[in-house]
């Protein structure tokens, strides 16, 4: 009776065993499900700073390309306002005359295109 009793309790401990075996299973498996979880987000997120920064090599590009054309943009402007100045001292009003009325009918042609639309 004794050995029986010793043998039961040999099957209890060893039906105990395999469940702890068992959920060790469960979670092991649940972890492992959760690492590749963070695994996949830090690829996402890896790919993503990539990508930005690309964005940002690009963008930097750009504004170094703009920054070029507004300074030759600002030297054409700076060498046309000189002959504007030139001209205006040489005492060439007939010229101004029309660049004046030719502004004006510019500016007058704009403001009928914006109208009708």
């Amino acid at each position: 009776s004794a050995s029986e009793f010793q043998g039961q309790g040999n099957t209890v401990q060893r039906t105990d065993h395999n469940m702890l075996e068992e959920e060790n299973e469960r979670m092991v498996d649940h972890l492992s499900s959760k690492v590749q979880a963070l695994k996949s987000v830090l690829f996402y997120i890896e790919e993503l700073t990539i990508d930005i920064g690309q964005e940002v090599r690009y963008q930097n590009k750009m504004l170094n390309e703009m920054d070029t054309d507004f300074d030759s943009g600002g030297s054409f402007l700076s060498s046309t306002m000189a002959r504007l100045t030139a001209l205006t001292n040489k005492g060439h009003h007939r010229v101004m005359l029309y660049l004046v009325l030719f502004c004006m009918f510019v500016f007058f042609v704009a403001w009928y295109i914006i109208k009708t639309r």
